[in-house]
Order: structure tokens, then C-alpha cells, then sequence
């Protein structure tokens, strides 16, 4: 049996994305009980040599718009980097959302053996599109969309693994 390109990466970013922004809300919801300034969650490292809450959403969004757009063969949708509140950040979410559900399935289901050139660290490297969802796209998609997660939830934000992972269909 052969895995569907398209279905091991749309639905997952789409679920994902979805999930983030259920997290997000939920953040600026308990901000705004607690009183709690916005711009400290989104500040926020759970490491010093770690991206911040922002720069996480960013990655997790542009992985979900490239990763569909090279398996399309399209171009990537590109969305400036520049919120500054929790809103905007779940608006980010939402408009990232919009694009894989442009995505038809045959052109990603065909991208199994194209080749994908990517930087890593700087570096070209050559990746078959398999290789590039499974072994690259994917792992950085779930630990930029991951984080969010971890870094509220060390603030003390109340969420739960289900806010994160989702509830099974």
C-alpha cells in the first residue's frame, strides 16, 4: 500500500493549524481574565536560544503554505511577519487555513519522487517530495505548531493535550 501525499499532509496541516488556533484564543481569553499583557505570551522563549511564541505561529503557518505549495508545484502564498497581538497571530491561522483547502489531491499525490530543493542550515540540499513531507516538511511543521502549546502552557495558560493534538474524529 502507498501513502497518499496529499492525505498525510492537507488534512494534517489543516487539523493542526485548527488545533493552534483553539490554543491561541484560549491564551488571549486567560490574558485577558488575568490581566496579563499580551505581548509577555507572545515574548515569550522556553529556552533563551529558542524562537518566542510569535515566531513559532510564523514557522508552523509558513511551513503548512510551502510545504502544500511545493508539493502542488505552485507557488507559496507569502504572508508578512508582522503581528502583534494574539488576534492576529489566530488570524495568521485562519488565513493559512484558506490555502491547503485550495489544494486538489493529484497534483500532491504525484509529488512523491519530484525532486525539492531546500536550504538546511544553509546548505542545498535534494529531497524526493516523499522524503521531503515525511523526513523534513512534517517534523517542523509539528514542532513549530507544538510550541505554542508548550510556551503557553509553561505561562499557565489552562489547556489540556486535546487543545493541542485535537479530539479523534
Amino acid at each position: 500500500m502507498t501513502i497518499s501525499m496529499y492525505l498525510a499532509s492537507v488534512p494534517v496541516f489543516i487539523r493542526m493549524l485548527s488545533n493552534l488556533k483553539i490554543v491561541l484564543e484560549k491564551a488571549a481569553s486567560q490574558a485577558q481574565a488575568k490581566k496579563i499583557e499580551q505581548s509577555v505570551l507572545l515574548n515569550t522563549r522556553l529556552y533563551p536560544d529558542m524562537f518566542p511564541l510569535t515566531r513559532q505561529v510564523h514557522i508552523a503557518t509558513d511551513f503548512a503554505r510551502s510545504t502544500g505549495a511545493r508539493l502542488a508545484g505552485l507557488e507559496t502564498p507569502v504572508f508578512e511577519d508582522n503581528e502583534k497581538t494574539i488576534a492576529e497571530l489566530t488570524a495568521r491561522a485562519n488565513r493559512t487555513v484558506e490555502f491547503p483547502r485550495t489544494l486538489k489531491a493529484s497534483p500532491i499525490d504525484g509529488s512523491g519522487s519530484r525532486v525539492i530543493l531546500r536550504p538546511v542550515r544553509g546548505e542545498p540540499k535534494k529531497l524526493t517530495g516523499i522524503n521531503y513531507l515525511l523526513q523534513f516538511a512534517l517534523p517542523n511543521f509539528y514542532f513549530h505548531v507544538t510550541a505554542p502549546y508548550a510556551i503557553l502552557r509553561h505561562c499557565g495558560v489552562e489547556l489540556g493535550k486535546s487543545d493541542c493534538i485535537g479530539a479523534l474524529d
